[in-house]
C-alpha cells in the first residue's frame, strides 16, 4: 500500500455514519412518494427492503474485514470479480453517491420552506444548497476525525428529534388508517419496496472508509448490523405514525410529510424540532456521501483505474484532496444547474446493481480460494445468504420502472469505455472469480476427457466420401477412421455418396462385397498401403493392438470395414439421414473450402455441421503420410476431449508426438497462465503417447498459433461456431487451416455442436 491514511474512526463514528448515509431522503422524502404506490402497505415495504440489504450487509462486512481498505464496493468486486467490474462498481457508486449527496441538500429545502411558510425562491435555495455543500467539502478535507465528530453530533439531536416525534405522534394513531400495512397480497408492494429501497443503501457505505476505522474487524460488522437493525426499526415506525395520523390527501400533495405529521399532533413545538431534524439529517447525508463517495476514485488511483493524482494526499490533514475536491465539484455542479430528482432516481438502480455485485465478490473470493483472503468476520449460511441477495437485488431492480434501469445500463456502458480507453492497458491482473472459475472449468474439461479416454464403449464411424473425393483424401479418411479403432472395438462404413439429378433417383445401390470393393479401398495382397495391417479383409475383424493395453481400454479392438454407395439428390442431407438411420457415432467427411458467398448464405458443409446427429471430423487432406508431429489447437476455452482422443489414436498409430497448443492475450495475468499450465500437465497424464505443451502469447491468435502449427504433420482443431455467426464473422478454425500447408482436421463434437452465446463469451472471456 502506498499510502497511510489515519484510523480515526472508532464504533460510535462507524455507527453515526452509517446511520446518517440512511437516515435522510429515504424517511423525510420518500414516504409519500411510496404511500401513492402501495398505501399503507408502504410499512410493509420498509420491513421488506430492510431484510433485502442484510445479505449486501453481511458480505461486504466479511470482506471489510479480510480488506481493510478505502474504497468500498468498489475494491471487494474489482478484488473478486476483476477490474473491469470493479471499474463499473468504482465509477458508477462514486456517480451515485454524488448525485444522493446533492439530492439530500436540495431535499431539505422543503422542510425549511414549510417551517418559515415562504417562498424562498429558486436561486436563493440553489444558494443554501451550495453553501452547505461547500462547508461539507471543506470539513471532509480538514479530516476524517473531525467528519466523524461533527456526524455524531448531528446524529445524535437528530434521532432525539425523531424519537420525541415517534412517542408523542404514537399515541395518536388511528388504527383503521394502518388496515393492510402488512398485507404481503398488496399489488404495490415490491414496486414500493423498489421505490424505498435505496433509504437503506447507506448501511454499508462505512465500508468505503474501512482503512480509517479502528480495529475494523470488529467495528465494521457490528456498526452495519447495528446501524442497519435500529434503522430499520426507526423507519418502520416513523413510516407507520405517518400513515396513521395524516389524512392521505394530505400525505400524497406534501413535499414535507413528516412535518405534516408533527403539525397534526405535535404543534408549531413539534414542526420545529422535526424541520430541524430532517435538515440535520439531509446534511448529514451529504456529509456521510461526500466522505464515502470521495474515497472510490482515492482507491481506483491506486489500482491504476484512474489517474494516479487522485490518490494524493494533503500534506498537512493527510486526506485524499483531489478525490475530495473532485466529488466536491460534482455535487456542486449537480446542484447549481441539473435537475437532481430524477438523476438520483437513476443512480439508486445501480445501487441496487452494486449490491448484486457485492454478493457475487463474497462468491468469487471464497470460490476462487484467494491467497490471503481471511476475514475475521465470516457471513453466515454462505452461500445461501449471496444468492437470496442476488435474487431479492435482481428482482427490486426490475420493479424500479424503465427509465432507472436505462439509467444504470448507461452508467455500467460509460464506466466500461473508460476501463477498455484508458485504464486496461495499465493492468495486468484479474478478479478471483474469474481466476476460480478458470480452474473449475479446466477440471471438470480434464474430468470429461479422463471418462472419453477410459470409456470402453463402441464407436461407429461413417466415412462419407463423394465423386469428387481424390484417391489420397479417401485412404486418409479411411485410415483416420480406423484408427480409432484401437481404441474402440469399431465399425467403419465407408460410404460413398453419388449424387444424381431429380427424378433419376435410383435408390441405394446393393453393398459392394469384399470380392468387388473400389481399387482405393485397401485389400488382401502386396498393393496394400504399409500403414494398413497384413491379413486383412474389408468384411471381418483387421486390426488388434499389441503390447501393453493403455489403462481403460480393451485389451483386443476390432475393426470391421464396410463399403456401400447410395444415390441421394443432395450427398449432405443423405450423410445426416444415414448417419442418423444407421445410429453412427462419428461421421468423417472432407472440408468444403467454401468461397465467401457460400458461407454469407449457408454452403452444404454449414448444414451438415449444423445437423449432424452425432460428432463430425472434417478433414483437408494434404498428401498425410505418417506423422512425427501432431499440433492439436485449443479454440475459445478448454480442449474438447474428442480431438485428444483422436489425436492420441492417430499418434500411438504412427509414432507422432503430440504437442498441445493453447494462445493467451500478451497482457495476460500471471493467474491465467499458470492454471492453463496446470490444465496441460493433467492432461498430458491422460495422453498415452509422448507430448507437450506450447502456450502461446499474441494478441493476434491466429497468426501466434500459425508460427507454432507450421513444423506439424497433422493439424487437430475445432469447427469453433455455427450458424449465422460463422457465416458472418467466419470460423477462427477454418482460418488457421487455410494458412497452413499440413493436413489439418477440425472436429465438432455433437454435445458442443451449438454452445449457446452466454458460453462462448465466458470462454472468450475465461481463456483468452
Amino acid at each position: 500500500m502506498t499510502s497511510s491514511l489515519n484510523r480515526d474512526l472508532g464504533l460510535p463514528e462507524v455507527v453515526a455514519i452509517s446511520i446518517g448515509a440512511m437516515v435522510g431522503s429515504g424517511i423525510f422524502i420518500l414516504p409519500a412518494l411510496a404511500y401513492e404506490i402501495a398505501g399503507s402497505t408502504v410499512v410493509l415495504a420498509y420491513i421488506l427492503a430492510g431484510l433485502l440489504v442484510i445479505p449486501a450487509a453481511l458480505s461486504k462486512s466479511e470482506m471489510a474485514t479480510a480488506m481493510p481498505e478505502d474504497g468500498g464496493s468498489y475494491v471487494y468486486i474489482e478484488r473478486g470479480m476483476g477490474p473491469l467490474l470493479g471499474t463499473v462498481a468504482g465509477i458508477g457508486t462514486w456517480f451515485s453517491l454524488s448525485f444522493k449527496g446533492a439530492l439530500a441538500l436540495v431535499g431539505g429545502v422543503p422542510y425549511l420552506v414549510y417551517l418559515l411558510d415562504r417562498d424562498l425562491g429558486s436561486g436563493t435555495v440553489t444558494a443554501i444548497a451550495l453553501s452547505i455543500a461547500a462547508l461539507l467539502i471543506l470539513l471532509n478535507i480538514v479530516g476524517s476525525d473531525v467528519t466523524g465528530r461533527f456526524q455524531v453530533g448531528i446524529v445524535a439531536i437528530m434521532l432525539v428529534a425523531m424519537i420525541w416525534f415517534v412517542v408523542g405522534s404514537g399515541v395518536s394513531i388511528e388504527g383503521a388508517r394502518l388496515d393492510g400495512a402488512l398485507d404481503p397480497g398488496s399489488s404495490g408492494l415490491l414496486v414500493a419496496t423498489g421505490a424505498v429501497f435505496v433509504s437503506y443503501a447507506g448501511v454499508t457505505k462505512i465500508a468505503s472508509v474501512a482503512e480509517e476505522i479502528e480495529n475494523p474487524s470488529r467495528n465494521i460488522p457490528i456498526g452495519m448490523l447495528v446501524s442497519l437493525a435500529f434503522t430499520t426499526l426507526l423507519y418502520v415506525l416513523i413510516v407507520a405514525v405517518l400513515v396513521g395520523v395524516t389524512p392521505p390527501d394530505m400525505l400524497t400533495a406534501t413535499d414535507a410529510p413528516v412535518a405534516v405529521a408533527a403539525e397534526q399532533t405535535l404543534g408549531t413545538v413539534g414542526v420545529v424540532a422535526v424541520v430541524v431534524a430532517a435538515l440535520l439529517a439531509l446534511v448529514s447525508t451529504a456529509n456521510a456521501g461526500v466522505l464515502s463517495a470521495s474515497r472510490y476514485p482515492f482507491a481506483m488511483a491506486r489500482d491504476d483505474l484512474v489517474p494516479s493524482s487522485l490518490e494524493d494526499l494533503h500534506p498537512r490533514f493527510n486526506t485524499p484532496l483531489r478525490a475530495i475536491t473532485l466529488t466536491g465539484a460534482v455535487i456542486l455542479v449537480l446542484i447549481a444547474f441539473v435537475p437532481i430528482l430524477q438523476i438520483a432516481k437513476l443512480a439508486s438502480a445501480f445501487q441496487v446493481l452494486v449490491f448484486v455485485l457485492v454478493n457475487l465478490a463474497v462468491i468469487g473470493f471464497r470460490e476462487g480460494a484467494v491467497d490471503g483472503y481471511d476475514p475475521d468476520f465470516v457471513s453466515p449460511l454462505y452461500p445461501w445468504t449471496q444468492l437470496a441477495g442476488i435474487v431479492g437485488g435482481l428482482v427490486v431492480l426490475t420493479t424500479m420502472g424503465t427509465v432507472p434501469l436505462v439509467g444504470a445500463i448507461v452508467i455500467t456502458i460509460g464506466a466500461m469505455a473508460w476501463y477498455y480507453v484508458y485504464a486496461r492497458k495499465r493492468i495486468d491482473r484479474e478478479g478471483a472469480a474469474r481466476a476460480g472459475v478458470r480452474e473449475n472449468v479446466s477440471q471438470r474439461a480434464t474430468d470429461r476427457t479422463r471418462g472419453l479416454f477410459e470409456a470402453d464403449a463402441e464407436y461407429d464411424v461413417l466415412v462419407a466420401i463423394t465423386e469428387n473425393t481424390s484417391s489420397d483424401a479417401r485412404r486418409d479418411m479411411l485410415r483416420m477412421a480406423t484408427d480409432m479403432g484401437r481404441l474402440r472395438s469399431t465399425t467403419v462404413s465407408v460410404v460413398e455418396f453419388v449424387d444424381v439429378p431429380h427424378r433419376l433417383f435410383a435408390g441405394d445401390h446393393a453393398d459392394v462385397l469384399a470380392d468387388d470393393p473400389p481399387e482405393w479401398l485397401p485389400t488382401d495382397g502386396d498393393d496394400a498401403p504399409s500403414w494398413f495391417p497384413e491379413n486383412h479383409d474389408v468384411h471381418r475383424p483387421t486390426r488388434t493392438s499389441g503390447g501393453a493395453t493403455p489403462v481403460g481400454r480393451s485389451p483386443v479392438t476390432d475393426t470391421r470395414i464396410e463399403y456401400r454407395e447410395i444415390d441421394s439428390e443432395d450427398h449432405n442431407r443423405a450423410i445426416v439421414d444415414c448417419a442418423t438411420y444407421g445410429d453412427y457415432d462419428l461421421i468423417v467427411a472432407e472440408r468444403d473450402r467454401a468461397q465467401f458467398h457460400q458461407r454469407l448464405f449457408g454452403g452444404g458443409t454449414d448444414w451438415l455441421l449444423e445437423n449432424a446427429p452425432c460428432d463430425v471430423l472434417l478433414v483437408e487432406d494434404d498428401d498425410f503420410d505418417g506423422a512425427d508431429e501432431i499440433a492439436v489447437v485449443a479454440n475459445r476455452g478448454a480442449y474438447d476431449p474428442l480431438k485428444l482422443l483422436f489425436a492420441d489414436a492417430v499418434a500411438e498409430e504412427t509414432g507422432a508426438e503430440i504437442n498441445l497448443l493453447q494462445a493467451i492475450p500478451e497482457d495476460a495475468p500471471e493467474s491465467q497462465r499458470e492454471t492453463i499450465e496446470r490444465y496441460h500437465e493433467e492432461l498430458l497424464s491422460i495422453l498415452t503417447v509422448p507430448a507437450r505443451s506450447t502456450i502461446i502469447e499474441a494478441d493476434d491468435e491466429i497468426t501466434g498459433l500459425t508460427r507454432f502449427v507450421g513444423d506439424a504433420d497433422l493439424l487437430v482443431t475445432g469447427v469453433d461456431r455455427t450458424g449465422v455467426s460463422a457465416r458472418l464473422l467466419g470460423r477462427p478454425g477454418n482460418q488457421l487451416v487455410e494458412r497452413v500447408e499440413t493436413t489439418a482436421v477440425m472436429v465438432q463434437t455433437h454435445d458442443g455442436r451449438q454452445p449457446g452465446r452466454l458460453q462462448r463469451l465466458l470462454m472468450n472471456y475465461l481463456f483468452n
